[in-house]
């Protein structure tokens, strides 16, 4: 097939992740893809970096004679490329292939939704979404929702996919463990509670340290230990560093900064902890951990609830429930080797081959 994948987005985050593995999974299976990011981007040096074919367009303009010169443009591609499907991961520039699709453009045309604001229900949605698209992909069990009730989209058309993860390259390393743990002076006594994202509000890491705080004043909690695999972006490691000092964690707690070897890193953990504030509607994360066989925990935020079961999650920014959860993973071996086996059921059916699989059938007019 001949897909291109629209990911008009300015930052690497999780929808820019969803829609380039994506397309990077379509490229090795043989299929001819084409990315369009925005000029000047993560995104877009993100696609040239994985050697993806990609075309850097004003997508996200509001200034008419820009986009009446990208609509010429959308129109020569759609030509030249003859797509068989065109995903698009962002809105902007939707209404856009929307208008190309109604007018009889022979291209399926695939909205996937990973952003956790759920679209209005307004005549102009309801007709991109209803009459244009010829499929709607929900990253969430919520979005997924939303489309069906709100929009009354039937399952013919509404497709609920949470993405996948490379197993080959995530996956428990004993080794990589050993290493990792050593370099920061943990020993087999030592019980590491670990969060695997960048610095933001978002993401909780104030929380976090809160809940490990409490939780080490806990009756044999003075063995854990509090990794942060991340590196600082809309928060300055400062910051964090901050909190940390604040909390009385500053020996009990290193920052990883950003490392090529994150599955030795996320195999250093005892335990994993997914505790954004909202968002998390594609959680890559907790993908990572659970492919690395770590237990995991989260709030009840955007994809959680799809990807772990009830005695996993607590709510977000709840720092005495956190702390709860903690403590009662790191005391109890046999809830956590549940929660791990329970985990382990819901990634096997999460690889980047069922990623492609369902994705092609959506592209191809099926049922994922």
């Amino acid at each position: 097939m001949r897909i291109i994948q629209v990911a008009n987005v300015r930052w690497f985050n999780a929808t820019s992740w969803y829609a380039l593995y994506l397309a990077r999974l379509l490229r090795e299976a043989g299929h001819e893809t084409l990315v369009l990011a925005l000029p000047g981007t993560e995104t877009l040096d993100t696609a040239r970096a994985w050697g993806l074919p990609v075309a850097a367009l004003p997508l996200n303009s509001a200034n008419p004679l820009v986009l009446a010169g990208l609509a010429r443009e959308l129109r020569r591609l759609v030509r030249e490329f003859h797509p068989d499907a065109v995903n698009c991961h962002r809105g902007e520039s939707f209404w856009l292939w929307g208008a190309m699709r109604a007018a009889g453009a022979p291209f399926r045309l695939v909205r996937t939704r990973g952003d956790q604001r759920l679209p209005r229900n307004n005549a102009a949605n309801r007709w991109l979404h209803c009459r244009c698209a010829d499929a709607v992909v929900a990253t969430n069990s919520v979005m997924h929702a939303h489309f069906r009730d709100a929009f009354g989209i039937g399952p013919d058309r509404l497709h609920l996919i949470l993405g996948g993860v490379d197993r080959a390259r995530f996956a428990f390393d004993p080794q990589g463990r050993e290493r990792v743990r050593a370099q920061f002076g943990w020993g087999p006594e030592d019980f590491v509670v670990g969060l695997l994202g960048r610095f933001d509000e978002v993401k909780g890491q104030r929380e976090l340290i809160q809940a490990v705080a409490q939780a080490r004043s806990a009756p044999g909690g003075a063995r854990l230990r509090l990794m942060l695999a991340g590196f600082e972006t809309a928060t300055t490691q400062a910051e964090v560093q901050g909190w940390i000092d604040a909390a009385g964690l500053g020996q009990a707690t290193v920052i990883t900064g950003q490392r090529p070897d994150v599955a030795a890193v996320i195999s250093a953990m005892d335990l994993g902890v997914v505790a954004s504030k909202w968002s998390e509607t594609i959680a890559r994360a907790a993908l990572e951990i659970m492919a690395c066989a770590r237990p995991l925990l989260g709030t009840t935020v955007g994809v959680m609830p799809d990807l772990l079961g009830p005695g996993a999650l607590f709510p977000p920014a709840d720092v005495p429930a956190m702390a709860a959860a903690i403590a009662r993973a790191a005391a109890d071996p046999a809830h956590r080797a549940a929660l791990a086996a329970e985990q382990a059921r819901t990634i096997a059916g999460l690889s980047g081959a069922d990623f492609l699989a369902r994705t092609l059938a959506v592209y191809s007019g099926g049922r994922p």
